[in-house]
């Protein structure tokens, strides 16, 4: 995956396949993505959705918004930036729910 718009289609269509697995974080997490490839991306793992899991939309009720570059975006996905080096260097902020926020990985590995 090259960029974050690659990532969360995949992530939309895995949630489709495995909506529990999808749906285990009951939360809304939305993604701020800054650059050339950014932009905003919500993903709605709440077990009430049985929709589309990804939209592009700003969410107020989002429990954890996640402002990251979309180069370092796409090195976390592709394990080439370590996310908590990446959290305590600043390249990645967390605003809201930190614990929801430790639980992204967990949507990262639905896509593998």
């Amino acid at each position: 995956m090259d960029t974050p718009a690659e990532f969360f289609d995949k992530v939309n269509a895995a949630a489709k396949k495995n909506r529990e697995a999808a749906n285990a974080m009951d939360a809304i997490l939305q993604f701020d993505i800054s650059g050339d490839n950014g932009g905003i991306w919500v993903v709605d793992l709440r077990k009430s959705n049985t929709g589309d899991v990804v939209s592009r939309e700003k969410n107020p009720d989002a429990a954890a918004t996640v402002k990251v570059s979309d180069e370092d975006w796409v090195a976390l996905i592709k394990g080439e930036l370590d996310p908590m080096q990446a959290f305590m260097g600043g390249k990645v902020v967390i605003d809201g729910d930190m614990t929801l926020a430790m639980n992204i990985p967990s949507l990262m590995k639905l896509v593998k």
